[in-house]
């Protein structure tokens, strides 16, 4: 196996491979209805990487160095067979852990359990709120967040863990739920994650007086439990992790804009039609889809992964965070997080 590295010494550890762009859920940081309406113009079947195609890349990059695998969106459930590709993703020789991303909305017992036969290893759900309301509103769909819990409940049933759930926090709209979210999770075996509201892509009016930071959160729940901060389990890892001090379990928070990880990151990004993006912040992508039906060999492939990897300077959050404080979000062209995946 080679490995490769960037020009800060990153390796190339991570894969996350978009399945497709469409998603049930209209959520108003991610795909607002008003920009992703009934007249929004998703990609065609034939432009989407197949599984032979997703396979082989997957393949490729476990040449690379990489050895975890992440399957998201837009929502990866609405990709037919996917217990089939799972299957055969997880046949590739040094790749060790397979995760799936998901609003929950489509998981089912019955799949549940056919994923986890089919090799994932571990599932991360979306959770904006505990209170149904509330989530009905910020998916904007109308979708309960029990329908959401049951889901959860499904994964921990199928062996699908430790499961966890993401909670994107903006200020006026959820932070409100931190205390009830922590609570509902607490003793149980499922990791809580709270995420700072991100500017990925130009979609969602991000600001940064909309974030609900790292330090807040965690003084938010010191409020009523004790915290003590955990190492990290792996190089790289994303969340800083906190232990509840009664025993109560642990939670995570993804603090990319408040105290900004690049220095650590190790993760590619395939969207839906090949495009290969170094960045979850990134303005272009590289084509892969095209040399892939144009007849590349794989060492010609991997030649291009590793010349992709190898030049990668990223370290947008840090340089947000270098440039400003306050700053909006502009129509600078960063991909959509619904179209590469978070």
């Amino acid at each position: 196996m080679q490995s490769v590295t960037d020009t800060m010494h990153r390796p190339l550890r991570d894969l996350r491979i978009s399945l497709t762009d469409r998603c049930n859920f209209r959520c108003t940081y991610c795909m607002p209805r008003e920009l992703f309406g009934a007249e929004h113009l998703f990609l065609p079947k034939r432009e989407l990487l197949d599984f032979d195609e997703i396979e082989r890349l997957a393949r490729i990059s476990a040449g690379l160095g990489v050895t975890k695998l992440r399957l998201t969106g837009g929502e990866p459930l609405l990709r037919r067979d996917l217990d089939v590709l799972v299957a055969r993703l997880a046949a590739i020789d040094g790749i060790d852990d397979i995760c799936l991303t998901t609003n929950g909305s489509l998981l089912t017992e019955k799949r549940a359990h056919e994923l986890a036969a089919a090799g994932i290893d571990r599932v991360t759900l979306s959770l904006d709120a505990i209170d149904d309301e509330r989530f009905k509103a910020i998916n904007d769909v109308g979708f309960p967040a029990s329908k959401v819990r049951t889901a959860i409940d499904n994964a921990v049933a199928a062996g699908l863990g430790p499961v966890k759930v993401n909670c994107v926090l903006q200020r006026g709209v959820n932070e409100d739920q931190i205390l009830p979210m922590a609570e509902a999770f607490r003793h149980t075996d499922v990791v809580l994650r709270f995420i700072e509201y991100m500017d990925v892509g130009t979609s969602n009016g991000w600001r940064m007086d909309d974030v609900v930071t790292a330090r807040q959160i965690v003084d938010t729940i010191r409020s009523r439990y004790g915290l003590t901060r955990l190492p990290a389990t792996a190089p790289g890892e994303t969340a800083n992790r906190w232990r509840y001090d009664d025993g109560a379990g642990e939670i995570g928070i993804i603090a990319s804009v408040s105290q900004p990880f690049c220095g650590g990151c190790t993760r590619a990004r395939l969207s839906a039609i090949g495009e290969l993006y170094t960045c979850l912040f990134g303005v272009h992508g590289r084509d892969l889809r095209t040399p892939l039906r144009s007849g590349a060999t794989d060492a010609e492939l991997s030649a291009m992964l590793a010349g992709i990897w190898s030049a990668r300077d990223d370290r947008y959050s840090e340089i947000r965070g270098e440039e400003t404080e306050n700053r909006r979000g502009d129509a600078d062209g960063r991909v959509e997080m619904s179209y590469i995946g978070g």
